[in-house]
């Protein structure tokens, strides 16, 4: 007896003459997606984000710059994506997330090997990064996250956590990884390498795993039975954008994830360089931030598990605080206990990014889901532009960090407190496809 849509998932292989031919499995393609998106934001934005504390001093040597100064290329590089945030929101519900993603991906790689053309020059430095921020979230969350929503309703939460699994990943591996290649080859190889790493490994895997919806195949959201005879569903429902935009429900969330992400930022660009003014190593110094990126994966995947099981912004005001008791470690503490707060601050970076994509989607569904995810992943962006500019500031300023430490753990604090005033959901598991 054939197996129905509800049994089996549709898995696409080109024939010889590039025709589609869809094998029965009994494994969820969305699973695939999931997978192949994990890769995708591996090879992203850790890269130019988490990598970046590893880069600071080598860049403050090439170019006599301050700490404040090289920042400044962070700063500008978040910024700008977040001015490209509600465009590539809009091109992702217009044209789709594949699109937006392949695209991305190989201006994205072609741009980090230009590299090797910038002259020791800083404001040239500041052109390349600005370019990148400019591509990022076309390889960043806003895509995929559009991408894994769709394609998940009641396991949503865990499967944007293991989606980011690849984030967290890159986070762990890509400042060691940075490391050691500033240290054999040089600042400019090491972007070239992974230019190089994005070009053969990630866009590969993209095009041939990659599928918009399931109805595309035939399936309904986590391998439900499809909604009619054709396979497939009435559309999404949802606010429109501008309603959305009109509620103070999203400008509660948005100025948590300001809050948030400018605290979390700031440390994380700087977590290299704070603990090797305690005198430890570079390599050593690295590990720490290799240390946040286990904590980011730990933050991605538990919160996801969570978030299908708990009210979403108890949750969120749960690893806020425990984001603002990291902070008070790292102004506080020695180096052992510096390394324990920069995990903590890990923990709430990648419970964050999770947060926003579910709770967009519990509270104003999936309508206009790319529009407004974007928009406030843009505040998320641009609170996380000047965390580091900040915290480069207080350093050149006083010789420590701690006026901006103790800035952010109250901005973390207060953060925590936003979020208990949500309120219900208003789309529950279930609502959203029906």
């Amino acid at each position: 007896m054939a197996h129905t849509p509800s049994q089996t998932s549709s898995v696409p292989a080109l024939g010889a003459r590039g025709i589609t031919i869809r094998h029965q499995s009994a494994f969820f393609y969305g699973w695939w997606v999931v997978a192949a998106s994990a890769i995708g934001v591996f090879w992203g934005p850790p890269i130019t984000v988490y990598s970046f504390s590893v880069f600071l001093k080598p860049l403050m040597q090439e170019f006599h710059a301050g700490r404040a100064a090289v920042s400044l290329a962070y700063t500008l590089h978040l910024i700008a994506g977040a001015v490209c945030a509600p465009l590539v929101g809009w091109l992702v519900d217009r044209y789709g997330s594949r699109r937006v993603i392949l695209s991305a991906t190989a201006m994205f790689a072609s741009v980090l090997l230009l590299n090797k053309v910038l002259s020791a020059n800083i404001r040239q430095f500041y052109i390349f990064f600005v370019t990148l921020g400019l591509l990022i979230n076309g390889v960043g969350p806003i895509p995929y996250g559009n991408l894994v929503t769709h394609w998940f309703d009641r396991r949503r939460g865990l499967a944007l956590g293991l989606m980011m699994i690849g984030i967290g990943s890159g986070a762990m591996v890509m400042p060691s990884l940075g490391q050691q290649l500033i240290v054999r080859f040089g600042w400019r190889t090491a972007y070239a390498v992974f230019g190089g790493s994005v070009l053969l490994i990630a866009l590969p895997v993209l095009a041939a795993f990659l599928r918009e919806k399931p109805q595309d195949l035939g399936l309904s959201p986590d391998g439900a039975p499809p909604k009619n005879s054709s396979g497939g569903s009435k559309a999404p429902q949802g606010m429109s954008a501008h309603d959305a935009w009109r509620s103070g429900t999203f400008w509660l969330m948005v100025s948590a994830f300001f809050l948030v992400s400018a605290s979390v930022q700031g440390c994380l660009v700087h977590t290299t360089a704070m603990l090797s003014d305690r005198g430890i190593t570079a390599q050593t110094a690295a590990l720490g931030s290799s240390l946040v990126g286990v904590a980011v994966l730990l933050g991605r995947v538990g919160s996801g598990y969570l978030l299908d099981r708990l009210f979403a912004p108890r949750l969120a005001a749960f690893f806020f605080g425990g984001t603002a008791l990291g902070i008070g470690l790292l102004w506080l503490g020695r180096t052992p206990v510096a390394f324990a707060g920069a995990f903590l601050v890990g923990l709430g970076l990648g419970a964050e990014v999770d947060l926003i994509a579910f709770l967009i989607s519990r509270y104003f569904g999936l309508r206009a889901f790319g529009r407004v995810y974007s928009s406030a992943f843009a505040a998320f962006a641009l609170a996380g532009a000047f965390g580091p500019l900040i915290m480069g500031a207080s350093f050149d300023r006083t010789g420590s960090y701690r006026v901006a430490l103790v800035t952010f753990l109250a901005a973390t604090l207060v953060a925590a407190v936003l979020m208990t005033r949500l309120g219900p959901y208003r789309y529950r598991a279930g609502q959203l496809h029906s």
